[in-house]
């Protein structure tokens, strides 16, 4: 019996690898085993940093709501806890948006927990 190669699915694995391996520098771009490596790697830290991210746009939230609670007098940790005994549906992520950006607001909130 003939050997049998599909060579067209095995083309079309390394286009795919080598696509998505476009703009890399060097070897990284266009040598099929150094771009595999290359491009397994970026996925992995694709896929950890996906999660990173939410870690580190929580503890930018929370250092901007601790910085302008400070400027009312409260601590990050107090003006929180007056937020959730007063039933504030608001999270952190727009609690910081208002921080930044909308001081005025904010100062309604605070005036609203005092």
């Amino acid at each position: 019996m003939p050997r049998s190669v599909n060579a067209v699915a095995k083309r079309a694995r390394r286009k795919k690898v080598l696509k998505q391996a476009k703009g890399y520098f060097g070897r990284r771009k266009n040598v099929w085993t150094v771009a595999k490596n290359a491009v397994d790697k970026a996925m992995l830290y694709a896929y950890r940093d996906r999660k990173t991210n939410k870690r580190n746009f929580r503890a930018l939230w929370i250092t901007r709501i601790n910085a302008a609670a400070r400027l009312h007098g409260l601590s990050y940790s107090q003006f929180m806890g007056k937020v959730k005994a007063n039933e504030i549906e608001l999270n952190r992520k727009v609690l910081a948006d208002l921080a930044m950006n909308h001081p005025d607001a904010f100062k309604a909130v605070v005036d609203k927990i005092k």
